[in-house]
Parts: structure tokens; sequence; C-alpha cells
């Protein structure tokens, strides 16, 4: 990978000084903009960074130029509001946050070897708990993390400590294991002998062990359960769409007649994807 050029250079700091510059003047004279705080950008901030993720998820570049936008003005927003209150501006949190790659990249800005990815992981987290002085290596995973994605970052931090399965065929079988436990728990019991508090702790084991084989075989779980969503969505509103142009209603409908559509839509979508394929 070459470095960037000179002229790109320039030409990224003058599109970075611009935006400071509109975001003053911003700051300085449009009501709404003059009233924003810390607190009241921050579900903003979180709206912009989904609306982000979608546009990643559909891999639309021109949408996640303009999402990277909304978020990089947040950014730099915070720093205002921040340099206004005396306490930091622009400049240190982007210092700050070089000084902590260069510290946390021994292996390209000191001597310490890491030939692979996971020596680069795990030196990673052993920097990280020196920086903050943590005591644990969870210690660091944001508490407020929906509980998938924490259970993702959670399994990670471990493996950089070194505590994981060896092979994914460990956690299959550990998957197998907690799906029986939980099948004992509710499948199998009689209603009037099943605990809720006990299944709900066997349901959550099992999603932690596939959340871990998730991990093991490469796939991001968030992602894969949205793209699992969006699948459902598209199909329903087929289901919905063909109904009505029938003359039906879905409260009229059996399950069986649903169904009809539902693999109706299958199949549409499964010839719209080989369709894009190279032929």
């Amino acid at each position: 990978m070459e470095y960037t050029s000179p002229d790109l250079r320039a030409a990224q700091l003058a599109a970075f000084s611009r935006l400071l510059d509109v975001l003053d003047r911003l700051r300085a004279e449009c009501p709404w903009d003059r009233k924003q705080t810390l607190q009241s950008l921050r579900h903003l901030t979180i709206e912009e960074t989904y609306e982000l993720s979608d546009a990643i998820l559909r891999d639309d570049l021109q949408d996640i130029k303009k999402e990277l936008g909304d978020v990089m003005l947040h950014l730099t927003f915070y720093a205002k509001i921040a340099h206004e209150q005396g306490a930091f501006d622009i400049a240190d949190v982007l210092n700050a946050q070089c000084e902590k790659l260069i510290f946390r990249h021994p292996h390209i800005y000191g001597d310490v070897q890491a030939e692979t990815e996971e020596e680069v992981k795990r030196n990673w987290e052993q920097l990280k708990l020196q920086e903050k002085g943590n005591t644990s290596v969870l210690g660091g995973v944001p508490v407020s993390l929906p509980a998938l994605v924490k259970a993702m970052r959670i399994q990670e931090k471990a493996r950089g400590a070194g505590f994981d399965w060896d092979k994914p065929e460990q956690v299959w079988e550990k998957v197998q294991e907690e799906l029986e436990e939980f099948s004992a728990e509710f499948v199998q019991a009689e209603p009037a002998d099943i605990n809720q508090e006990r299944a709900a702790a066997e349901f959550g084991d099992l999603l932690f062990s596939l959340i871990n084989f998730a991990r093991h075989a490469g796939i991001d779980p968030e992602e894969a359960l949205e793209r699992t969503n969006r699948k459902f969505i598209q199909r329903f509103q087929y289901l919905e769409t063909e109904a009505a142009r029938e003359g039906h209603s879905l409260k009229d409908l059996t399950l069986k007649q649903m169904d009809r559509y539902w693999e109706e839509a299958k199949r549409l979508s499964i010839s719209s994807t080989n369709n894009t394929q190279p032929k």
C-alpha cells in the first residue's frame, strides 16, 4: 500500500479545515447549533452510527460517504463544545489518538516482533491494560453495548489473553451441549415444570456459545442476524403485497396460505441472487 501523496494530503487537510470553519460559524450564528450540548447530541450520534452501519451492510459507497460526513460532523461538534468549556479541542483529540496508535503498535514504531494478526491483537490487549490501569482484561468492554455485540467483544478480549478454544469443532461441541441443556430445561419439560428463570439462563448460555462459534467461523453474528432481519422483512412485505393484490387480508389467511406467498418470495430472492452472479 502506498502512502498518501502530498497533494492529496493537502486537499484532505484543507477539507477538514473547511469543516471546522463551517462548524465555527454555525455554532456562532445558528440557533439550533448554538443550543446543542454533549448530552443533546448523544442520541443523534447513535442514530447516525446506525445509519452508517446500514449503508455498509448495503455496500452503498455513496451513502457510506454521506453517513461518514454526518458522523465526522458529530465528532468535531463534540470537540468544539469541549473547547468552549475549556476541556480540550480537536487537536488534543487527534494528537491523543495518534499517541495511542503509536503506543499500541510497538511492532511498527518500536522493536517488538509481531508477525501475525493474533500476535498483534494479544499485544494490543496487554497494552490497553497498561494504558488504562485496568485490573481485568474485560474491564474495557463498554457496559452499554448491545448484548450480542458485548458477547462478541468479551470473547475477543478473552482470546487476547489466551483464554479460548483451540478448534471450531470444540466450540461446536459446546453449542450442542448448551442446546441439550436448554432442551432439557424448556423443550422437553412439562409446561407445569418449566422454570422460566432457569430456561432463560440456559438460553443465554446457548446464544453465547453460538456467538462464540460464529467468531471461530469468521462470521460477524451481529451482521449475520441483521442480514436475516432484512431478508425476513423483504419476504414478509412480499407476502403482504401479494395477498393484498389478490384481495386477501392477512388476518383472514391460514398459515398454509401465507406459506405459499412466503415460498414464492424465497424463490424470487434466490432467482434474483443468482442473476447477480458473474456468468
